[in-house]
């Protein structure tokens, strides 16, 4: 066995504190890396705020560099720059596995923490670490040119928009509209403003206005003034909702051109909708969530060619419950990431 640090939530309200475990043996298969950076997510929020199932130990947005490959491993090396996002497997056999979605996979993705490993059955423990171990498939190359910290969170927030973007076929001459202003909502900017639509964010603050122009966006929309909405009635192809809790979606489906579509990222609750709303306009309403192996590549390559990272926060680990008080109240543009050399044995 692999003997790891890392931090982990014992339950919902104590803090999270360093813990030594033991991961298992590299398979055939596996790809064993040095954790560097680390994105801190809402879902790493719930999970360790929340009853569940404890001890749970977070992270599924991170970067690092390999440090032993299995005996299969052909598309890695040691030293390699390696990203990881919140799927670490899944059946391979299935539609929509076949399809390159194994994020929707029939018998369910084996999640990056929280999951159940398909060999043997363990409850799998997240990146929150100074190690992680995950099947080949489900690493990827990381663009070198850009700054790993700020490349972390594109695993699990840039790839959750990315997938939007390109099955609506987002580009010039697309209107996209964009609601809430976070960790999601940043880079949907960025990327929809670099495959060249019409962006307009959605924002419940005047005072980010600024922000989101220099982020990439045309319009800026304050979504609690009735009038400001008003104005944007029928003028949108593509909305992508990153707004993370319980709100009203007829205002944002009113924003809607003939045959628009709102997809709805950042929240996982239920909801009602007035089909009136969708009927005007032929209007269709949507989900998305994480991403393919295929589609999560081609992000990472996207973004190496247009120089686009998150907006993020960094800090050391150590720091980890601050950064999580701080993420309950929004008090982070836009994301945290755990600087997570400070678990190296030399430190501690």
């Amino acid at each position: 066995m692999r003997a790891t640090t890392g931090y982990r939530a014992v339950d919902e309200t104590t803090p999270l504190g360093r813990w030594s475990f033991e991961r298992r043996e590299l398979r055939g298969d596996d790809v064993a890396l040095r954790v560097t950076y680390c994105g801190g997510c809402h879902t790493d929020l719930h999970s360790t705020r929340n009853p569940g199932d404890f001890p749970v130990l977070p992270g599924h947005e991170f970067v690092g560099e390999v440090t032993e490959i299995g005996a299969s491993v052909t598309e890695f090396a040691v030293g390699d720059a390696v990203a990881v996002g919140s799927i670490v497997d899944s059946c391979g056999t299935c539609d929509m596995c076949a399809a390159g979605q194994e994020n929707f996979c029939r018998e369910f993705p084996t999640l990056t923490y929280g999951g159940h490993d398909r060999h043997d059955g363990s409850v799998t423990r997240g990146a929150y670490s100074d190690e992680y171990l995950v099947r080949d498939k489900f690493v990827y190359h990381r663009p070198e040119n850009l700054d790993p910290a700020g490349v972390a969170p594109l695993m699990c927030a840039g790839i959750t928009v990315w997938e939007p973007l390109r099955r609506w076929n987002v580009g010039p001459g697309v209107r996209l509209g964009v609601a809430g202003i976070g960790g999601l909502g940043h880079l949907a900017v960025k990327l929809g403003r670099a495959l060249g639509a019409e962006v307009t964010i959605f924002t419940t603050s005047a005072t980010k206005a600024a922000d989101t122009t220099r982020l990439g966006a045309h319009h800026v929309v304050v979504s609690t003034d009735a009038d400001d909405m008003q104005s944007r009635t029928g003028t949108l192809d593509l909305i992508i909702d990153c707004v993370p809790v319980d709100h009203d979606l007829a205002p944002y489906l009113r924003c809607l051109a003939l045959d628009g579509t709102l997809c709805t990222v950042g929240y996982l609750g239920s909801t009602t909708v007035d089909f009136l709303d969708l009927l005007i306009g032929r209007k269709s309403l949507a989900s998305a969530g994480s991403g393919g192996r295929r589609y999560t590549q081609e992000l990472l390559d996207f973004c190496c060619e247009h120089g686009i990272v998150a907006e993020v926060e960094t800090m050391p680990s150590a720091q980890v419950n601050e950064a999580l008080n701080r993420l309950t109240v929004n008090d982070v543009r836009y994301r945290f990431v755990l600087d997570m050399s400070d678990l190296d044995p030399q430190t501690m």
